[in-house]
């Protein structure tokens, strides 16, 4: 099942979004409010694996900080998102407050569940191309991919990529290279 963003006629703000009080996980994209199920155990599998060594990699280098869904990233009043692992630099920390991440943040990692196929691969992506997010990383637990996009005039292009097995490397991260067999084995 993909979820497909259909016009609503009302279009959310991160305000009125923020004021919702039923314990369900929303993102809005283009001022579309869309509820975001639970992700399936290949996706958590995966994406904490990777967390992991984000996380690792981040402290040893001091390089700034790494967040884990569900954490609300306001890229405008009318585009809240809420990815998968979030890394934010030391050098564009003044984004991170107590509420949301207000801002882009410097890499964004969406790892595909059979509900966001769609809006990962393309609705995110032209939202985070368009607001300058500089490294974007997808994962397919079911077809054990993971891509790295970098953005380079305003557009994604593939900077790596691996399936079931080889090397990953980030320009963000410079020196975190990952095996990927590491973060989707057992899947």
């Amino acid at each position: 099942m993909t979820s497909v963003i259909e016009p609503q006629a009302k279009r959310w703000t991160y305000e009125e979004y923020y004021k919702l009080d039923d314990d369900q996980r929303y993102e809005i994209i283009d001022g579309n409010l869309i509820m975001v199920p639970a992700p399936d155990m290949w996706h958590q599998d995966g994406l904490g694996k990777l967390y992991v060594l984000f996380h690792q990699y981040v402290a040893g280098h001091k390089a700034g900080r790494v967040f884990f869904a569900p954490v609300d990233v306001v890229l405008d009043s009318e585009n809240v998102v809420q990815p998968d692992i979030i890394f934010v630099s030391t050098a564009n920390s003044a984004i991170i407050q107590r509420r949301a991440i207000f801002g882009a943040p410097d890499l964004l990692v969406e790892m595909l569940s059979p509900s966001s196929i769609r809006r990962d691969l393309q609705d995110k992506k032209a939202l985070y191309a368009r607001n300058g997010v500089k490294e974007y990383w997808i994962g397919d637990p079911d077809k054990k991919t993971m891509e790295i996009l970098t953005l380079r005039s305003g557009r994604y292009q593939r900077y790596s990529a691996a399936k079931e097995k080889g090397k990953l490397a980030s320009k963000v991260l410079p020196g975190m290279d990952l095996e990927l067999a590491d973060i989707l084995s057992d899947l």
